[in-house]
């Protein structure tokens, strides 16, 4: 369900093609800014180094479209009503297993046989 053994991530080696290109059309400057796969395959950009280098922030008010962290343990897609764990749902963790399970589950990244 996740790739890359739970990351949120997919780190590879950036080529040209796995980049997305910003331009600033008030100056002409473009930087090229690398993009990665998401755990569910959606693409990402990575903008950690934008304002460092062209000093401009981004604005996303609720944070709509920006994963806020790279996490092993869990994933958060609020506007659809998502939030696994491991890749277990919530909704399935509650139904199924009891509190211990899902501690075992967070520490471990398996539920207990």
């Amino acid at each position: 369900f996740f790739n890359d053994k739970n990351s949120l991530f997919v780190e590879k080696t950036m080529s040209k093609k796995d980049t997305f290109t910003l331009t600033d059309n008030s100056t002409g400057q473009t930087w090229d800014m690398p993009s990665r796969t998401g755990a569910m395959g959606n693409r990402l950009i990575d903008i950690k180094s934008l304002y460092g280098r062209t000093g401009v922030l981004t604005y996303d008010p609720g944070f709509t479209s920006t994963a806020s962290c790279k996490s092993d343990i869990t994933f958060i897609n609020g506007t659809e009503g998502v939030l696994l764990h491991r890749g277990y749902s919530i909704d399935e963790l509650a139904e199924h297993s009891d509190y211990m399970d899902t501690c075992y589950l967070l520490l471990y990244g398996e539920l207990p046989t």
